[in-house]
Parts: C-alpha cells; structure tokens; sequence
C-alpha cells in the first residue's frame, strides 16, 4: 500500500504512467476492433503510430491546462476548448496521413481538407483525455486538501496543548496569583477582584476556542485585552499598548490566539527588560486581498538571522509557524524582523476570510 500511496503522492510520475498506459489502452482497444473489419497486417504499425502521435500531442495540453489554471472559469472553457479543437485536427492530420501512407501505399487526396476527414472522433477522444486529465487532478487536489485538513486538524490540537503548556505554565500563573495576593495585603479588592475575573475569562477563552476554527479578529482582540490587562496590573505604568486596528479588519477571520504568544514574548523578553517600560504595537490591516497582522515592542532586540529569531527558550514561534502552515499551505508569510529604532517586529499575512460558515 505504501508503494501506490507514494505514486499517487508523486504527480509528476503519476501523469506519465496514467498517460503512457492511456494510450497503449487505446491501441489494444484500436487493434481488437481492426477484426470486425478484416484489416491487413500492416494495419497493426498503422495504429502503433497513431497511438504514438496520440501520446506525444497530448502532451502540451497538460501544460497549456496548467498555463491557463490561475484564469477565470470562463477563459478557462475557452482556452480548454481551442486547444482541445487544436490538437485534433493535428491528430487527425497525421492518422490519416498514416492511413494513407502506409496503408493505402501513397494515397494522395485531391483536396488538402481531406486530411481534416474524422475529425470529429479525434475531438471526442481529445475531450475524454482532457477530461481523465482534469478529473484526476481534481481527485488529487481534494486528497491533498483532506491530508492538509487532517495535518492541521492534528497540529491545531497539538498547538493547544503547547499553547495552555505556556499559559498554564507556574511562571504565568505564579506573577499573576503573587501580583492579586499583593494588592489583597494592600487591601486593594477591588483592582484584584477585576484581575481575578479577568484571568478568569481568559482562561476560559483560551479552553474553549476550537484552534481548529477561526474567529473574528473584534473576537481575538477581546481576549488579548483581558491577557493585557492582566499584564498592566503587573507592570501598571511600564506597559503601554498601542492599538491601530483597521476598521475593515475587525471582521477577518483569523486562528484563535495566534497573536497571544507573540505578545508574550515582547513582555517577557521586552517589556520586562526595560526600567523605564516600553511600547507593545499590534496592528492589523487589509491589503491587497490578505489580512496584515504585526506585532511590534521597543525592547532591547533579539538575534534574528534570515527571518529565523535565534533565542533560547523562545515561546510559540515554531508553533505558530506550523499552524499558519497546516492551515494556508504556501498562502501565508510570517516574517521575523529587527525594529527601528530597537525591538522586534513579527509580521503575519493570510488570505482575507469573512466567511464565518466556509
């Protein structure tokens, strides 16, 4: 089974044993009918060439079908259409020559539409070849996308687990429960209780989302505020959060709590590092058909080498990557960066979804 799961997985040589056996198919079933007619011998080297002639003109409608992929559906008739027509008058061009060559030793129409004779058989075939063609494709998409479902279906809950290890994790919970029992002994209830509901209701976000499904960005901005204003009792006046949040944006589709560990690290390794406290940006906008998402923090930088942030311990990062990955395929761009002046900039782009129901 592992043998014709990797040809299937391999288009490349798929096409040419489908295609190769397609047309020697042909010339079996072209060679069984020659009886119902009597043909001579030489009838067979007739069908052989045929079947040859069939095999290589086929050939640049596959990359011509490519070509035209990225069109409208209605170029894409069109041009399927023309070069379907194209090359079966050339296959029915060199059939009858072929016939009349070597079957008919020499024959020469007295009119060059001749050549044109049958045509009509050679469309038909030319359209069943084209249409294995596509529907094998279209099978071959479909099972890549059930494996990219499945993958990302997997790392979505394997990125949960990794993303409440972190938000779990005694660090983020010690700094929060010491940071409420302080304003307790300082007989502040008030600012500890709303710290308590708070986390609270991050918690509960953060347990209850689906990684699998995406949210509205208005969403995800809710529950990275209760994140923040948990964070801002802990370093109160030290953290300053700059919002610019496109209007046009609030509605993207994004995956759940894909921003929060980019927040973290700009608190733990930016915001923490700084006496004076430091700025967090986190901006979202619609470009060209994608959602833009950066994060950016005023801190003291990081090792950043070719897009790759080169840091110990470093939270999220690789567990974002894989989800964009599993989720947009090669449709996403997440980008590392220095700041200017200081700091780190993280840049995420996806395609624009508003689509709550696709």
């Amino acid at each position: 089974m592992s043998y014709w799961h990797k040809l299937i997985d391999d288009r490349e040589r798929l096409f040419w044993l489908l295609h190769t056996c397609g047309w020697i198919g042909f010339a079996l079933i072209y060679y069984i009918g020659s009886f119902l007619h009597d043909m001579r011998p030489i009838w067979i080297f007739v069908i052989i060439l045929n079947s040859i002639a069939g095999w290589v003109l086929t050939i640049p409608l596959r990359y011509v079908f490519r070509a035209v992929s990225s069109l409208t559906p209605w170029k894409i008739v069109i041009a399927v259409m023309v070069s379907i027509y194209v090359i079966s008058l050339l296959w029915t061009v060199a059939k009858n020559v072929h016939y009349w060559e070597i079957y008919k030793h020499g024959y020469r129409p007295d009119e060059w539409y001749m050549y044109l004779t049958n045509s009509a058989n050679s469309v038909f075939l030319m359209t069943c070849w084209s249409g294995l063609y596509f529907g094998i494709k279209n099978y071959q998409m479909l099972q890549k996308e059930k494996q990219n479902a499945l993958k990302a279906s997997a790392m979505a809950h394997q990125a949960q687990i990794k993303m409440l290890r972190y938000q779990l994790n005694p660090h983020f919970l010690f700094n929060t429960l010491n940071a409420i029992s302080t304003l307790i002994l300082m007989k502040d209830y008030e600012t500890a209780s709303g710290m308590v509901s708070r986390l609270s209701d991050f918690l509960r976000y953060s347990l209850d989302k689906d990684p699998i499904k995406k949210v509205p960005l208005q969403q995800e901005i809710k529950a990275l505020e209760l994140y923040l204003d948990i964070e801002k009792v802990r370093f109160d006046t030290r953290l300053t959060v700059d919002w610019q949040i496109q209007e046009e944006a609030k509605q993207a589709l994004v995956p759940s709590l894909i921003l929060q560990p980019l927040i973290e690290n700009a608190i733990k390794y930016a915001i923490s590092k700084l006496e004076m406290g430091g700025i967090i940006r986190i901006a979202a906008q619609v470009q060209d058909n994608d959602l833009l998402l950066q994060v950016e923090d005023n801190g003291p930088g990081a090792n950043i080498v070719d897009g790759q942030l080169h840091r110990k311990n470093g939270v999220g990062l690789t567990n974002i990557r894989e989800r964009l990955k599993s989720l947009y395929g090669s449709r996403y761009q997440f980008e590392i960066a220095h700041n200017e002046p200081t700091g780190v900039k993280v840049t995420i782009r996806i395609p624009l979804d508003t689509n709550e129901h696709g």
